[in-house]
């Protein structure tokens, strides 16, 4: 069941990552998401992270890491929507190239019956190309290496969230960035509505949903490197 309700009024960054099945929202499905909840003030407020059950084919592994036997028996979109929601609403979405992982999660939750409202952005991938006139080039590792934020778990959602995170603090605070380009999204986010809903049937209330967390290496991953340790956890029942 789909409830309405207002964005509280406290509110921040909401900075989120998927790693997907392909490069199409429409043709491809999440195979993991993370998010990073920032204050006001950029201060990490909490995190959450899981690998996704895509109900098929993982797509590249190669890039991402995540093999089948990976998303065996962790929770499919559906049964952690809500728990999402929560972490989303009130907040300004950011990402790296944030309009590919709006739009992923934006197919995501239609696929379920769920209409995300017009969510505030905040893409560092374009403050980076205003604040960072050094990079090389404008991927999450060259803006992160141009703005000597060191090495992080490339291509697994916590870790170019977590690097996301730190590269919005970066081009926050250089004397370049007006107040406008953030100050703005975050009082829009105050004033927009969002849905919330109702646990998957599939999970009783008073069951603890299995999450799966991957445990990269730090750094860019070479060639041969097994794929990262992943560690159980799960999310508490309503």
């Amino acid at each position: 069941m789909l409830l309405s309700r207002n964005a509280p009024a406290r509110c921040g960054y909401a900075v989120v990552d998927v790693e997907a099945t392909g490069r199409s929202p429409w043709r491809h499905r999440v195979v993991e998401v993370a998010v990073v909840l920032l204050d006001r003030q950029l201060r990490v407020e909490g995190e959450f992270a899981t690998l996704i059950d895509p109900a098929g084919p993982v797509g590249p592994t190669h890039v991402h890491r995540i093999t089948q036997d990976d998303v065996v028996g962790v929770p499919r979109f559906r049964e952690v929507a809500p728990h999402l929601l929560e972490l989303l609403a009130g907040r300004v979405l950011v990402g790296h190239h944030v309009s590919c992982d709006n739009a992923f999660l934006g197919r995501e939750f239609a696929r379920i019956g769920v209409p995300l409202p017009p969510v505030p952005l905040l893409c560092t991938m374009r403050l980076a190309r205003g604040h960072i006139p050094g990079a090389g080039g404008y991927g999450l590792a060259a803006c992160v290496a141009a703005a000597g934020l060191g090495r992080y778990p490339a291509h697994s959602a916590l870790g170019d969230a977590r690097a996301t995170a730190d590269l919005l603090r970066h081009c926050i605070r250089t004397p370049s960035c007006a107040l406008t380009e953030w100050a703005g999204p975050l009082r829009e986010a105050a004033t927009v509505p969002w849905p919330r809903l109702r646990r998957a049937l599939s999970h009783r209330r008073s069951e603890r949903l299995p999450l799966v967390l991957r445990e990269a290496p730090f750094g860019p991953w070479p060639q041969g490197v097994q794929s990262p340790g992943l560690v159980r956890t799960s999310l508490g029942g309503e």
